[in-house]
This record gives C-alpha cells, sequence and structure tokens, in this order.
C-alpha cells in the first residue's frame, strides 16, 4: 500500500494539472471502490474549480471552490495518471475508474486493478470531523510533531516500537516500509517495547523520521508492486533501502558486521540488523 512518500509525490504531480483547474468533465466509470462513489460524483464536480490540492496522512484532498472536499485514498494498486491533449487516451481500460477532464486540456484518470481505493465526499466545514480524518495524529514533516508529543505518545505503551508506529493515531502516514527503515537508522530494534525507549532515543529518532520520509519524497517513493507516480514514472527510494527487504544481506552501517534479518510483526515483515538495532 503506498505510504505518505508516495501519496504525496503523486499530489505533487497532480498540482500542475489540477490545482486551478475547472473540471469539464467528471466521470466515474464504476459504481464503486472500497465503497460506493458518490452518485452526485458527476454533478458535484463538472464545472467546479480545484482550489487546493493537499494530503492529510495517505488521503489526497481535492477543495473546491463550493467548499467540497474530494477524499482519495490509493488502496493496494491505485494509481493516478495524467495525459494532456496529445496524448490522452482514445479507449479507457478496464480498470480505469474515474476520469477527469480539465480546461487546461488535462486527463486524470484513476485507475485501480484491486478497487481497495476509495474516493468520497466531505466538506471544507467538517472536513476535520470525517470519519477517515478526526482519528489521524500529527504529519511526521509538520511542526505539531516533535520529540515531546512522540515521547508522550509511547509512554505506557506495551507494544512493540514498530506497532506503535504504524499506528496512525500517534503519527500520520508512517507504513511498514519507512518504519523498518527509520528504526534501521535509529539503531533500535522493531521489538522494544515503545515505552522502553529512553528520552535520548526519542530524540535521535523523532528527526531520523522526517528525514527518511524527506529522502524518499526527493527519490519519488519506493516502487512495490504496483506503485508508480501521476507522471507514470517509477520512484527509486527502494534504491536506498537499508533494512526493507534485504534479508539475509550485509548490514550497510559502517563498522556493523552484522546480517539483515527478518521477523513477522502483526503479520508484517520487519527487518532489521539484530547487531546494531538494540
Amino acid at each position: 500500500m503506498p505510504e505518505l512518500p508516495e501519496v504525496e509525490t503523486v499530489r505533487r504531480g497532480l498540482l500542475p494539472a489540477l490545482e486551478g483547474a475547472t473540471l469539464v468533465e467528471a466521470t466515474a466509470r464504476a459504481p464503486k471502490l472500497r465503497f460506493p462513489i458518490p452518485a452526485d460524483f458527476s454533478t458535484r464536480l463538472t464545472g467546479n474549480r480545484i482550489e487546493r490540492l493537499t494530503r492529510r496522512s495517505k488521503y489526497i484532498l481535492m477543495e473546491c471552490t463550493d467548499g467540497l472536499i474530494v477524499i482519495l485514498h490509493l488502496g493496494m494498486s491505485g494509481r493516478v495518471t495524467i495525459h494532456d491533449g496529445t496524448n490522452a487516451p482514445e479507449v479507457y481500460g478496464k480498470h480505469d475508474h474515474v476520469v477527469l477532464r480539465t480546461d487546461r486540456g488535462a486527463t486524470i484518470i484513476y485507475n485501480d486493478a484491486r478497487r481497495f481505493g476509495l474516493l468520497v465526499f466531505s466538506d471544507r466545514d467538517t472536513v476535520q470531523d470525517h470519519p477517515l480524518i478526526r482519528d489521524i495524529g500529527p504529519e511526521p514533516l509538520g511542526n505539531a510533531f516533535n520529540t515531546d508529543v512522540l515521547k508522550a505518545g509511547l509512554m505506557g505503551r506495551k507494544s512493540s516500537i514498530k506497532a506503535a508506529l504504524l499506528d496512525q493515531k500517534l503519527v500520520a502516514g508512517l507504513g511498514n516500509i519507512y518504519v523498518c527503515e527509520a528504526l534501521w537508522r535509529a539503531g533500535i530494534h522493531p521489538s522494544r517495547q515503545a515505552l522502553s525507549l529512553s528520552t535520548a532515543e526519542v530524540e535521535t529518532l523523532t528527526p531520523i523520521i522526517r528525514q527518511v520520509l524527506t529522502d524518499a519524497i526527493e527519490a519519488g517513493g519506493s516502487t512495490l508492486k504496483d506503485y508508480v507516480q501521476a507522471s507514470g514514472e517509477l520512484g527509486y527510494f527502494q534504491h536506498s533501502f537499508r533494512a526493507y527487504g534485504r534479508e539475509g544481506e550485509a548490514c550497510l552501517r559502517e563498522g556493523c558486521g552484522g546480517t539483515v534479518e527478518r521477523i513477522v510483526q502483526q503479520g508484517r515483515s520487519s527487518f532489521y540488523c539484530g547487531t546494531c538495532q538494540n
């Protein structure tokens, strides 16, 4: 499933085509994804202008002139691609479920073979209370996320630090890949109890989380299974993995000499070095 860097990369890719543009056509070619697509999808969006394109955790939010907010989640295999007037497809594919055309001549297509994504409506005044949004924790790239916030969130937690960081109520948008990478950089074992982290360890981990995500965004995200950017290009951060997916390979920390191992936590693979992550 795309994590924060992939979703942010898609959002940034969509900005030139969508932000400030008016939709001259909005078509839902399937009645539902994970949830039903709003019955008034076409009528609410056709002729509407996209004022802002933002992100909350793993959700892309399209804010329209009339106050409508479109909430988009890419699910497991969702892709958003942009076509200009010269390369817009004449025939849509089986899994091209949503099509938007703008007054700038762009055609934006949402493709989702598994239909695990979602597209729902909210509005500007109540979106922060929407069930999908209201319980999400602070954005790890924003000022609301800092050492004090993370330390308070870990206090009393008997779960593993890996499980704690995957809790979207603690911090928004982190997923399996980038938690593994952050814990490797911080030298923290993924099975450690969250409450056992010292203040010094939290002070180390907090900026590392921010830096791992920043590095991944700059690299265009990670290409795993179905993920591509809005431009259709692949992400490249997977070439910079230090832990994730490297089971049996030598640890890349200078002077370590250990080997990357894998364990399963809550049904997900955790990759770590048993020598330098404590």
